[in-house]
Order: C-alpha cells, then structure tokens, then sequence
C-alpha cells in the first residue's frame, strides 16, 4: 500500500503537537494502519519562529496553496483557529476532493452546515474529534459509540479556563479577578480571556454536541449562553452550605419537544460526578436510554490532547481511504442531521429549580413579603438561609425553589427588586438536581 500524505496547515501550539506525533512515530502509526503516512508539507505565515520541532527542510512553506494545490494530498489539517480564514480554507479543500481534519469548534458552530453540505456534495469527509473537549472522545462516543441510544440529556464542563477559575474561587474563596490573574499566569487564559469566561467557548462546543446527540443542524444562534464574570464568592460559599457546587455547565437535553441547549452557571450536588471535575480539566455527563449515565472525562485542551484527537482523525481517514471507503459515517451522525431542524426552547420556557440571593433590609415581614410574591408566580420555596451578615448595609436572603418556569422567576425577581425593602438586583442561578425533583413527586 503507498504512503498516504498530509497536509498541515497551521503550524502553532496544535500544530506543533500534531507535525511531532505524525514524524515522530511514523512505524508506530504504520503498524497501526498497515501502510505508512506521511506528512508532506505545514503551512504558516511564520517560518522564523522558534519551535521545539524541528522539521526537514523543504517541508515548511509560507503559502496554503501549495498544500491546497498539490494533487499527491490527500488529507488537509486545519489548525490556524479563527472562523474566516479557516472557513475559506476548508471549502477550498473541500472543492479539491481532499478530505478536511479540523479543531476549530467556532469554525463548525458558525458554518458547520455548510462545510458539512459541501463535503457531501464533492463526496470527501470532515473529521473533527479535537472541536470538542481536545483529547476526549466525545465525538466518537455520540457517533458510534452510542448510536443504539437515545440520547435523553448532557451535561458538560466544556472550558478548562472557566472550570479553573470557579475551582479557585470556591477552593480558596479568591474572587473572580484574583483566579483569572492566576489562570493567565499558568497559561490556562488567554490575554483576553471574553470567549472562555462568559461562555462564548463552551456554547460552541454545545451546539456541536447538540447536534450529534439529537440528529439535527447545527444552531448556535439558539445556544442559551450565560458567563461567569459576574460571579461573587459569597454565591459559591451558599451554594457549599446548600451541599452544591456552582460550575459553568453545558447543558442539553431532549424531553420529546423543543430541545434544550443552555450554557451558564450551574449549581449541581457535591455528590454530582460533575462536582469534583476541577482545576482545567473537562467532563460530559450523558445519559442515553439504554446505555444509562456514563462520564467522559480528561485534559480538554492543550498541545497533545488536542493532537491526540487530530492525528486519530488522520488516522481514521487514512484507513477509509486504504479501502477505498468515503462517508461511511455522516459528520453529524445521521444522513438526515442536515435536512432536520429541531427548535431549541427559549430560556423563558425553561422549567428548572433556582439558587436566588436577595439583598433586604432587616426587618419584620420582609421574608413573607418576598416569598408572597414568589407564591403569586406559582414559585415554591424549597429551602432558605437568613443570616446577620452585611452586604452593602443589608442582610442575604437565600432561598432554593422548586421547579419553576424561568419566566415567571423572572417576572417575580423584577417585582421584588422594586420593593423598596430591597437592594437590587436579585441574584439568580439555576439548579440541575435530581433530588429536588424527587423531592416533589
């Protein structure tokens, strides 16, 4: 069997990782596939960068075309991040008959449906394990893995820099500048860090999940997404009283109607396998029909995990391509993911139990006047703390509720701020707990 060549285009933290393990490890990937494969040009603007890989010469050029062109290419990588380039790139070889290995979860959240039509019209495929949580086979475990299942909800920490920095805050009680600080210093945020910390990130990587699990077209525009910048120690250390953790959750789920796809921060049980996913790591908590719940769990970003995914794509191309085999198995799962939109519900439409933090004077009456208004917009109360302590001259309340219509805790929060025994805003932080929902059955 001849060699199969690869061309990468991108030669930063991802690409260096993925040209050191195809040149590397070349009689190790050959043993595993029977032939060998062969890396036969990288593309960058820079060339002059030092690097820890060194390369052969001639195998580095500064121009995308001379991968894009090259007819002995089979299998294009793309690894230079951002949406507009990358998009152009990936179509181009997509019109060339190549077939695409991408880790740009922004690239297919925004124009995946496209990119997905076009390979199917020009009869190439488009492998993208390392879009979603680097090094955890996520997207394997939906396509194949648990195809037989119904996929019923998931549950996902899906940005290692979010997760870090909520795991220091509740850790050591730092607030939100003093973790973010930390977090660049280690290099887990970047410089500016808006896409990770308000949820940017992970909603892309939601909607592609989204899509797998449910079989159809991708909708990021309908991805509910909430951040963390916002966030006050004093809600984490509640929340701990309460015998919950608060993470910056993923969260989809399929009730037989309009799905959920929702980013945002999210209390869940300490005895949640969610709860102690911490420092940069990330986790996907899915829960099919038959198969029940399982956790994926590993390193979701970084240099080698993000590799890891990228050359496993190779390698999985490379094999269809041996056997003369091209879309055995379409992108999103399902030959119909493309033509079918399943709506996604409004966040207004959204029933699920709430963590809320009143700031109120102290006073005789006030609780009851909260909790009557809460009552008049059909919201329970399931649990409260009342404690002496100041903020901003005025004592917490923090309450639990029962399940409730995210409209109607909205409407009661905008009443409640108005009272004049209240320093507004309310705080609000929704709760995924199965106890609480067996609590009222």
């Amino acid at each position: 069997m001849k060699p199969i060549n690869v061309g990468l285009i991108g030669f930063g933290t991802v690409g260096e990782g993925v040209a050191g393990m195809l040149t590397e490890r070349p009689e190790l990937l050959a043993r595993r596939l029977g032939f060998p494969l062969v890396l036969k040009k990288v593309a960058d603007i820079d060339l002059t960068r030092s690097r820890g890989l060194r390369l052969e010469k001639g195998l580095l050029t500064s121009r995308n075309q001379d991968i894009l062109d090259d007819p002995e290419i089979s299998i294009v990588v793309e690894v230079i991040g951002g949406t507009a380039e990358a998009r152009n790139l990936v179509l181009a070889a997509i019109d060339r008959g190549k077939h695409v290995v991408t880790a740009n979860k922004a690239l297919l959240a925004l124009y995946g449906n496209e990119i997905f039509a076009a390979a199917a019209e020009n009869n190439v495929e488009v492998a993208f394990e390392a879009s979603v949580c680097g090094g955890i086979p996520i997207i394997l475990a939906l396509r194949q893995g648990l195809a037989a299942n119904r996929i019923q909800e998931m549950l996902g920490i899906l940005n290692g820099t979010a997760n870090y920095i909520l795991t220091q805050m509740t850790e050591r009680s730092s607030s939100f500048g003093q973790a973010l600080k930390e977090a660049q210093a280690k290099g887990y945020a970047e410089a500016d860090p808006t896409l990770d910390v308000e949820g940017i990130d992970a909603a892309h990587k939601l909607a592609i999940l989204t899509a797998l699990a449910y079989g159809t077209r991708i909708n990021f525009d309908a991805v509910n997404v909430e951040g963390i910048s916002a966030l006050e120690p004093i809600d984490l250390q509640f929340a701990k009283e309460f015998g919950y953790t608060l993470k910056l959750l993923a969260i989809s789920r399929n009730d037989g109607g309009a799905l959920e796809a929702r980013v945002h921060p999210t209390l869940i049980p300490r005895d949640h396998m969610l709860a102690n996913v911490s420092g940069a790591m990330n986790a996907v908590y899915v829960t099919g029909d038959a198969v029940g719940p399982i956790l994926l769990y590993g390193q979701g970003a970084g240099m080698m995990p993000t590799a890891s995914a990228v050359v496993s794509d190779i390698l999985d191309l490379a094999r269809n391509l041996s056997l003369g085999i091209r879309r055995r198995l379409p992108p999103l799962g399902s030959e119909k993911a493309l033509e079918t939109d399943r709506p996604i519900k409004p966040m207004e439409e959204v029933v699920t139990n709430y963590y809320i933090r009143f700031a109120a004077l102290d006073r005789p009456g006030v609780l009851s006047q909260i909790s009557g208004i809460l009552g008049q917009h059909n919201i329970s109360i399931a649990a409260v703390i009342q404690k002496g302590r100041e903020v901003k001259g005025a004592v917490p309340i923090v309450m639990i509720t029962h399940e409730a219509k995210e409209a109607n805790v909205r409407r009661a929060l905008t009443e409640i701020d108005g009272l004049s025994v209240v320093s507004p805003p309310a705080i609000m932080y929704r709760i995924e707990d199965p106890h609480l929902h067996a609590a009222q059955i």
